[in-house]
């Protein structure tokens, strides 16, 4: 039949529809008992009606499903069999594009008017795709401020970067590329191109940590300078950065993004970029978040006025 099967610890089976598998809980529906979530420790077998698509730590296949406590069997062209302990995730039907996508955007705005005039914007945005084998990575923020006709913020960041996993742990990352404009540290633009080795020391369900390093190459055009310096920076550099992902509960989570560069002291000597936040389930798709951002400069170039902008 097109129906799914569940068997459950105690002996009971269920039939219906299985609706997910994702972070170690089953969502499964029912007919008569609407949809119900299962600890997957405590499914002992799975029986699928319908296509689906399994990911494993080390690749995705697609097909019908067996599963008891030690194995799965993916049922298609032919029948493949994997240890149930490297299953990931079981998604519906079959693969489509939109499913290798995620991310999130959070936006903030601020209108006040009356003895003082002020419009405020502020923006974190993250997307990825994510296969098997590959991962592209896109984040941005920017943050916008003009008090009583006068420009008091004005910054963006934007990184892009890929991602080959050579293992299900090891990856290399061919190319990186980091954009940031902030006058008001005196970056005109700066550019930073690179590649790196990266390591996911943990990847569960819950707990996702990585590291990455490699070499780099960085351009900065400076908005001023005082007389005789030069107006544009060129300079090698050594990338390095770390992201921590954690889902501390059901409706917590928990997310680091910490990445510095050192280059020679004109351009600056050493820089860093950190975003860490909290991100709470409100209703829907929408979460409240708490973020924190933390940039710093080692040594800030002065302006033309001799004006050194502060390191932080």
């Amino acid at each position: 039949d097109m129906f799914d099967w569940i068997q459950l610890k105690s002996g009971e089976w269920l039939k219906g529809e299985l609706i997910a598998l994702y972070d170690a809980k089953l969502e499964f529906g029912s007919d008569e008992l609407d949809n119900l979530t299962f600890d997957w420790d405590d499914v002992r077998q799975v029986r699928t009606g319908r296509v689906v698509q399994a990911r494993f730590m080390d690749r995705t296949l697609t097909g019908r499903l067996v599963i008891d406590a030690n194995t799965v069997q993916v049922l298609g062209d032919t029948t493949q069999q994997v240890d149930r302990a490297q299953l990931v995730s079981i998604t519906p039907g079959e693969s489509k594009e939109s499913s290798y996508w995620s991310g999130n955007v959070t936006l903030g705005f601020n209108l006040r008017e009356g003895n003082s005039e002020q419009v405020e914007a502020n923006s974190l945005a993250s997307v990825r795709r994510r296969t098997v084998k590959n991962r592209i990575v896109l984040d941005y923020a920017g943050n916008y401020n003009i008090t009583d006709e006068t420009t008091v913020t004005n910054n963006q960041r934007a990184n892009a970067g890929v991602d080959w996993f050579v293992t299900a742990r090891f990856f290399v990352r061919p190319i990186v590329v980091e954009y940031l404009h902030d006058p008001f540290q005196n970056f005109a633009n700066r550019w930073t191109i690179g590649a790196a080795l990266g390591y996911q020391l943990v990847d569960t369900s819950r707990i996702s940590w990585e590291f990455n390093v490699g070499p780099a190459f960085q351009h900065t055009r400076f908005v001023s300078v005082t007389e005789g310096e030069s107006q544009e920076e060129k300079t090698g550099a050594l990338w390095a950065g770390t992201t921590y992902t954690n889902e501390l509960t059901k409706d917590i989570d928990y997310t680091l993004d910490y990445r510095f560069l050192l280059v020679k002291p004109e351009a600056g000597r050493y820089t860093h970029h950190l975003v860490t936040s909290l991100s709470i389930d409100s209703f829907g798709p929408l979460d409240f978040d708490i973020s924190f951002v933390w940039d710093r400069v080692q040594r800030p170039r002065p302006e033309d006025s001799g004006v050194v902008p502060k390191k932080d």
